[in-house]
């Protein structure tokens, strides 16, 4: 195999490859092995017939697209290893000239990684904020304890008032026309969470068990569904079921019960050490992301559509996992949204864009300062995934395959890059 890089241009490569004529008789042998079966000739039993009378009968080429697609993938890789290409998305072939025993002439087109023509990325100055930890802070905490532990009573004495939960059912009616998506039942509601459309919970305040309550209710007008955004509609809804939480007091006793301390003085004192923990890895990375953000700003970088492209789709993979995860799927909640394909899209083009310049920039960072991660290091990182994994790191580790193990040092090294622009940071 030879090849020549005939221009490279606007992150377009084309090169030209030649495979020898051994080569390619070596993947047409292979071809006729892999479909001499298919082939019936007069003489010959099924899948018997030889190579040479294939040929005369069906035409010298009748191999030649399968031995194409047995040889060219390797000769094409080894071509962008001669050329140190990074190539970012499958090349487009062109075959120009193929006869058995000359060889295979073919170009391959194919998009590759954009040169980062890096700013400033040292001595870079952005605010570091702080967050104090209040005293309403860990009221707050407190009161989210209270309410996670408090009892659920079943009320049927009084009516709905504002914070029971409620089962309810419901139909939704349009000018008199009952809609879609507009009815339910036995729907949990906790009056004043906010759940429904404004006017809605309230308007249950003060319904009793088993009594239909009308409530009257304008769409917004950038309700997600267009045909009912702005409407006004009424719900004729039944409440089935009241009940109200009971909170504990908070006293000595509640510490005891909800955590391991034994008063809530030293609840608390727990709380405000976890809360500013949180505080100052938040103002870290928040400072770390501006820090990012400042050094992606200052460098240029002319990024392919490909990449940009690419990127969409393995953030909608992404996202299509997590709904599946809950139970739902990409149709279903596009449905629900009103939105297209194109749409759902467009709508993550700008944080695809930014991400595949972030991460290019990092990349040109960890060249620029030739940012590595040595062997130790990548051994007590699988050390730590393993126990976080909680497995013997010995076992662990066997179970990883190259690609695996290359992802961790992918990290490794980001961090590193990341670790080292802070570094040479200034807040302000």
């Amino acid at each position: 195999m030879n090849s020549k890089l005939e221009k490279l241009e606007k992150n377009v490569a084309t090169l030209e490859i030649t495979v020898s004529a051994e080569k390619l008789e070596e993947g047409i042998a292979k071809a006729y092995i892999k479909n001499v079966k298919k082939f019936n000739l007069p003489g010959f039993r099924k899948g018997k017939a030889p190579r040479k009378l294939i040929e005369k009968h069906y035409g010298e080429g009748i191999f030649y697209e399968d031995a194409i697609n047995e040889v060219c993938p390797e000769a094409y890789e080894e071509a962008v290893k001669e050329h140190n290409l990074d190539p970012v998305d499958r090349p487009s072939i062109d075959i120009v000239d193929i006869e058995s025993g000359k060889g295979i002439v073919f170009k391959a087109e194919v998009t590759v990684k954009p040169e980062v023509k890096l700013g400033q990325y040292k001595g870079i100055e952005v605010e570091k904020k702080e967050y104090n930890v209040t005293d309403e802070d860990v009221s707050k905490e407190l009161e989210a304890l209270r309410n996670k532990n408090a009892r659920i009573i079943d009320i049927t004495d009084r009516p709905v008032k504002m914070g029971d939960n409620t089962t309810i059912d419901f139909k939704g009616f349009v000018d008199d026309n009952q809609f879609e998506g507009g009815t339910a039942e036995n729907y949990k509601l906790e009056i004043g969470s906010g759940q429904f459309i404004p006017g809605f919970e309230e308007q249950l305040v003060g319904a009793s068990i088993g009594n239909e309550v009308d409530v009257n209710v304008t769409f917004p007008e950038d309700y997600r569904a267009e045909e009912l955004a702005g409407k006004p509609a009424v719900f004729k809804v039944t409440v089935k079921e009241i009940k109200e939480k009971e909170l504990l007091p908070l006293d000595d006793e509640f510490a005891k019960d909800v955590s391991e301390f034994n008063t809530l003085d030293e609840l608390k004192e727990d709380i405000k050490k976890k809360k500013t923990e949180e505080a100052e890895h938040r103002a870290l990375h928040e400072f770390e992301d501006n820090v990012i953000k400042k050094v992606v700003e200052n460098a240029e970088v002319d990024i392919p559509q490909v990449m940009v492209d690419n990127q969409v789709e393995s953030m909608i993979r992404d996202f299509d996992y997590q709904l599946r995860y809950q139970g739902l799927d990409l149709d279903s909640y596009m449905k629900y949204m009103n939105i297209g394909h194109e749409e759902l899209h467009q709508s993550y083009k700008e944080t695809a864009l930014d991400r595949v310049k972030t991460q290019l920039v990092l990349e040109a960072v960890t060249k620029a300062e030739s940012i590595s991660v040595s062997e130790e290091e990548l051994e007590a990182e699988i050390v730590k995934t393993a126990e976080q994994y909680k497995q013997e790191p010995e076992k662990f580790k066997k179970s990883l395959r190259e690609r695996d193990i290359e992802y961790i040092k992918d990290g490794l090294e980001v961090q590193k890059t990341i670790d080292f622009l802070v570094e040479n940071s200034a807040s302000k």
